[in-house]
């Protein structure tokens, strides 16, 4: 009998302070149901669950990034850094589950050191959905991360559970997605 090989659900920064926090906007809380059931069926299919969490300190303004978007926000210390709604629930449920992997970065994409590790940790995946938001700043980081990663997986983006707080960089950034042979489902 032939092991499955597992699958990885990145769900990227799906934290209060992008949905109704300090850079929360319109539609973000609307995909918090799917991003959940979505996760809830990847784990019991005995699949992987990647958790982003955008993370700054209060150093932040000082940082390249926080002086082009000078907005405190994913302070570990305040609830907006947390997973937002039904997400954060089905996290905490099941947080000791080894099938859930979680990654703190410092910027857009994750760390290279956090995303080897994560690679030697699921060295065979081929099959990896993106979701969550900013589809055109962390989401498409993150999955151009990934598939540099793993260069044979199918990178997958459900366009459905992604959103933006500007809905034309978000089709456009799906656009370059595909056009970096991802596949872009649920337009």
């Amino acid at each position: 009998m032939m092991n499955r090989v597992p699958k990885l659900l990145a769900v990227i920064d799906y934290q209060n302070d992008f949905v109704t926090g300090s850079l929360g906007f319109e539609g973000a809380a609307a995909i918090d149901d799917g991003i959940a059931r979505l996760a809830q069926t990847y784990l019991a299919q005995g699949d992987h669950v990647l958790f982003t969490y955008d993370t700054h300190n209060d150093l932040y303004l000082e940082t390249r990034e926080g002086r082009a978007l000078p907005i405190p926000h994913c302070n570990p210390n305040e609830t907006g850094w947390r997973l937002y709604g039904k997400t954060q629930a089905l996290c905490c449920e099941t947080c000791a589950n080894h099938q859930i992997h979680t990654v703190c970065k410092h910027t857009f994409g994750m760390p290279p050191a956090e995303l080897t590790k994560l690679g030697q940790e699921l060295p065979d995946l081929r099959e990896i959905m993106v979701v969550g938001v900013v589809t055109n700043m962390c989401v498409l980081s993150n999955a151009v991360l990934l598939q540099a990663q793993w260069p044979e997986a199918q990178i997958t983006v459900d366009a459905a559970l992604c959103r933006s707080f500007d809905p034309v960089l978000h089709e456009k950034t799906l656009d370059v997605m595909q056009g970096l042979q991802m596949t872009v489902i649920n337009r």
